[in-house]
């Protein structure tokens, strides 16, 4: 195997000190032209690979931040993932993705990887809220930013949405569209309590309105598609009139489990509203009412709070963040006029 070539071989072959290749290395304008290009041009002839985490453990903070989500095949995670790395660009980070899976075991080893590497600080989407490997990290200065409501503002911080008022809001428009037996689909519950409670405040406010719960194993098609075909199994007068998917792709699920049935339409019969507004919500076969998450001042919130942490001098103070709810409204939610779909 091949020695790995080093910053005194690139300096060496193109006819420089050291001192000029660091230089080049960390972009400082004292270099001349010429020496620039001496520089990178033997870089490339001999196939120079800088060792950032070596560089990290000189200086004592990388440009690496380490993300951790629940489950990247969510189009909601990828499309937070797609800001974060746009807006950690901007500041001259990258950013190194690991998805947990819905496995703590899998957290907790992409944690020891990030901390081990060195990284400029994590965020995190934790699976079980905050646990003793989440202490830890905290007790050892670590900078931390989580996606989590329930975190302890005097410990982390958090960005994320105000799930209670997003799920309040996706329940009183089905109220106010007409609909009185509702449905809530969602879980693990742990995941999407915040969202149940805010429904069940709005069907409490309510007269005449009840509120059902079905807890599914995570938020996918697959899992909604068994909602859907719990629904169809249900006498008709049995059925709710509306549902509340805790996300877009359980929404898409019982979509389409119920548009397959020759006995159901919807909104008609069943008004269906998601959580979320990943991009597809709008083209599906009945385009699917949302809760919209911001996910681009989500990002930003994020990676401030981040840096303002990673700063010793910054005074930071940890908090938590919560970000308003906006009610999309699409056709599968259209309101029914007195007699329609009896």
């Amino acid at each position: 195997m091949n020695k790995p070539v080093g910053i005194r071989d690139v300096a060496a072959h193109a006819g420089v000190s050291v001192g000029t290749v660091s230089n080049v290395l960390n972009h400082l304008p004292t270099v001349t032209q010429a020496n620039l290009e001496k520089v990178h041009a033997s870089m490339a002839e001999l196939g120079f690979v800088r060792n950032d985490l070596a560089r990290q453990l000189r200086m004592g903070a990388g440009t690496t931040i380490g993300l951790v989500v629940l489950n990247v095949a969510n189009p909601f995670f990828a499309d937070l993932t797609h800001a974060l790395e746009a807006e950690a660009e901007m500041n001259g980070h990258s950013v190194i993705l690991g998805s947990s899976d819905q496995d703590p075991e899998r957290e907790d080893r992409y944690i020891d990887l990030f901390e081990e590497q060195r990284v400029r600080g994590m965020l995190i989407a934790p699976l079980n809220g905050i646990t003793p490997r989440l202490r830890r990290l905290r007790s050892r200065g670590a900078p931390v930013v989580l996606f989590d409501t329930t975190a302890d503002p005097e410990q982390f911080c958090s960005v994320t949405l105000d799930g209670t008022a997003g799920g309040y809001m996706a329940t009183r428009h089905l109220i106010d569209t007409g609909r009185r037996r509702i449905l809530f689909a969602g879980g693990p519950l742990p995941q999407v309590a915040e969202r149940l409670a805010g429904a069940s405040q709005a069907a409490r406010e309510s007269d005449g309105v009840t509120l059902s719960l079905m807890e599914t194993s995570d938020l996918t098609v697959a899992e909604g598609r068994i909602v859907g075909d719990h629904i169809l199994r249900q006498a008709r007068e049995d059925r709710p009139d509306a549902v509340f998917a805790a996300n877009d792709l359980l929404a898409v699920g019982i979509l389409q489990s119920l548009i397959l049935a020759a006995d159901v339409t919807v909104p008609d019969d069943i008004a269906l509203i998601g959580y979320d507004d990943i991009d597809f919500a709008a083209s599906t076969m009945v385009p699917l009412s949302t809760i919209r998450q911001p996910r681009e001042l989500i990002a930003r919130e994020a990676l401030r709070l981040l840096e303002e942490e990673a700063d010793p001098a910054s005074g930071h103070v940890h908090a938590r963040h919560l970000f308003s709810p906006e009610l999309v409204v699409r056709e599968s939610t259209r309101a029914v006029s007195p007699g329609e779909g009896e």
